[in-house]
């Protein structure tokens, strides 16, 4: 690897720490980001002297949020755990740990895949009193969520233990039912479903409402003692016993005394852990006697005297029983394969969960992999990330032909000409409508209060919506929607149209990025009508013309002339003017060019400003402003609870100024 190399792995690495850590929204599964990390040592492990105080292995990856309450310093650093991916790891630890301390005895337990706290216990009137509950943030620094730990029922406010002060590590998880009745919950209302127990439990013990995590039903397993009197911290598995007794829920751990013992051990947990009604995603082996463990530091980011085996992902044989193509919001074509198992013909099992169908992307993936009705296939499932294709144990006797007319509308499919994705362009198929109507509807376009999927979907199944425009008419059908309680009695009914209403007013640049054209997000609708003012300018400008748009690349005008040439698209945009949406944007006064080539992102809450207002405010003196942190990013103006976007810009080197700031640059 070359030092490049290197640098650019460690900025991966370092993207990939964020969306897990921080966002709680990663994109890769926890077995391809560990072989990341893996290869990341190995280079540092070859090359020493690369290593430096922000290498991802040198640190932990949560940044101290403030979502849910105030910064906290911790009395005892929050620490990871150091992975092994092997028995014969496993092995050699036990090894170097008994040639120091022959007398060694070991615990191992399920590493729950939560979000990790601490929590402070004070002694009062003889027993311990919940005091605190803290966050890892970056390992020394978390926040303070004691209003919303509360709110979880396995956490016990007070302990019937006679001591002074306690301080306990634990993970706070959902459950597998919790977590599907949430997004059961979501889907009925037509909002956005959560990607895993995981992401939906770090989420939920940052909000502000502790309502909310009672609601959602956190629970919690304590793993270790952090700070108490001399008998919780002698040995692990005796502290673990008495807390067990004084009612505080502890995590599933089995005592060992040898290296064959705790091989035995992970293998009986490995077995177990697709019957847990939570997630885990390892097995933690750690020294019994507390006293030992600083005599194995592993470095400023593990904790000393403990290890976590990671279970390689699962792999099983399916069958290929049929190949089915979807149509998603903006016409692509996408591809769903139905499999069973070879060995037993029902759905595979795989990390606790029955797989069924997995994800075929597009045409060049299909031929790649030799998809075809009949052939057998590895498919893969690591932790929560969605089942795929490893590799062909039996080709099938023909490939898969992609349709070459769509499955809904019957419409020729286009070719994108430019990736091996094909498309459905006709605007009124039934399959794109509830989704494309959704998006319409949705916070990031005309944000219509009410109005999610789910309604959506009868509003279209009822005929009431044919396309976009049919919203501004609903007004006309009030009686007989509120007789067939489409949408619920009188005053349900009147306040979604009173939303519908009120969003005429809306900026045309949501109503732009609306419509669905590929490419065009809020970001370049936002561009597109800085420079012609109006929905209507840009129906009749020309490809040169839209290329004189910032940002604007021949691929993205072709398809705004396109969509705008389209004779159902030129009377959609006839009734939206009918119906009275705006479609001009206000005249704001240039106050000056002071910004002029200047890019700017803005984060959190202001203290005087609101969003739009701060971003019409620099576009008044001739600055651009954008949703997104990158290279081309000048300036990060950030409010209170800034996220991910202030990290990201610290890492970029991008200046980073509060209101004030910006206020004295005009």
């Amino acid at each position: 690897m070359t030092r490049e190399q290197y640098e650019q792995l460690k900025t991966t690495i370092d993207e990939h720490m964020d969306r897990y850590y921080n966002q709680d929204a990663p994109t890769i599964s926890d077995f391809e980001y560990d072989r990341l990390m893996q290869e990341l040592k190995n280079a540092e492990k070859e090359n020493p002297e690369w290593i430096t105080p922000d290498s991802p292995s040198q640190k932990i990856g949560g940044t101290a949020k403030r979502e849910a309450g105030m910064k906290v310093a911790h009395r005892v650093p929050m620490l990871s755990i150091e992975d092994v991916f092997t028995k014969e790891d496993v092995t050699a630890w036990v090894d170097k740990v008994r040639k120091i301390h022959p007398d060694a005895v070991f615990s191992v337990e399920t590493k729950i895949d939560g979000l990790s706290v601490t929590l402070r216990y004070t002694g009062e009137a003889g027993k311990l009193q919940l005091t605190l509950g803290e966050t890892r943030g970056d390992g020394h620094t978390g926040e303070d969520v004691t209003a919303n730990i509360r709110m979880i029922p396995d956490v016990p406010q007070e302990v019937a233990l006679p001591y002074d002060d306690m301080e306990l590590r634990g993970e706070v998880y959902m459950s597998h039912e919790d977590f599907e009745r949430f997004n059961r919950q979501q889907e009925e209302a037509g909002k956005k479903i959560a990607a895993n127990p995981r992401n939906l439990a770090a989420g939920t013990l940052r909000q502000l409402d502790s309502r909310i995590v009672r609601e959602r039903g956190l629970r919690m397993f304590v793993f270790n003692v952090q700070r108490g009197p001399g008998e919780l911290m002698n040995s692990h598995d005796r502290a673990l016993q008495m807390l067990a007794a004084a009612g505080v829920p502890v995590v599933h751990h089995i005592p060992c005394r040898n290296a064959q013992e705790i091989l035995d051990a992970i293998d009986a947990i490995g077995e177990m852990r697709g019957d847990l009604p939570y997630d885990i995603d390892g097995a933690v082996v750690k020294l019994d006697q507390i006293a030992f463990r600083d005599d194995f530091p592993a470095g400023s980011k593990y904790s000393a005297g403990m290890i976590a085996y990671k279970y390689p992902p699962e792999e099983r044989p399916v069958v290929m029983e049929e190949i089915e193509p979807t149509v998603g919001r903006t016409g692509k074509i996408a591809f769903i394969g139905h499999v069973v198992d070879a060995e037993t013909g029902k759905p595979a099992r795989l990390a606790g969960t029955n797989v069924s169908n997995v994800t075929l992307h597009n045409r060049d993936y299909m031929r790649e992999m030799k998809v075809g009705i009949g052939g057998v296939y590895k498919i893969l499932k690591s932790g929560d990330i969605i089942p795929k294709l490893t590799g062909v144990v039996k080709e099938p006797e023909a490939l898969y032909e992609p349709p070459r007319f769509c499955p809904v509308c019957g419409e020729a499919l286009e070719d994108d000409g430019e990736t091996a994705d094909i498309f459905c362009v006709n605007p009124s198929c039934p399959a794109q409508l509830s989704r494309t109507i959704s998006y319409f509807t949705g916070r990031s376009c005309m944000d219509i209060a009410g109005l999610g999927e789910t309604l959506v979907d009868a509003l279209v199944q009822d005929g009431y919506l044919k396309n976009y425009a049919d919203i501004y008419e609903l007004y006309r059908y009030r009686d007989e929607m509120i007789e067939k309680g489409i949408i619920g009695k009188e005053k349900n009914t009147d306040k979604l149209l009173a939303a519908i209403e009120a969003s005429k007013q809306n900026d045309p640049e949501r109503l732009l990025a609306g419509l669905g054209i590929r490419g065009v997000g809020r970001a370049t609708a936002g561009e597109l009508i800085r420079h012609f003012r109006s929905i209507r300018a840009i129906e009749n400008a020309g490809e040169e013309e839209l290329l004189a748009v910032p940002d604007i690349g021949g691929t993205i005008a072709r398809e705004i002339r396109e969509f705008f040439e389209h004779e159902d698209n030129r009377r959609l945009i006839d009734a939206f003017e009918a119906a009275g949406v705006n479609m001009e944007a206000e005249e704001h006064e240039q106050v000056s060019d002071v910004f002029a080539g200047k890019t700017f992102v803005i984060t959190g809450t202001l203290p005087t400003m609101s969003r739009n207002e701060a971003k019409e405010w620099i576009e008044s003196r001739g600055g651009k402003v954008t949703g997104s942190v990158s290279k081309k990013t000048d300036y990060l103006v950030a409010g209170e609870a800034a996220g991910s976007k202030l990290t990201k810009a610290q890492s970029l080197g991008i200046s980073v100024i509060d209101e004030e700031t910006l206020q004295k640059m005009q």
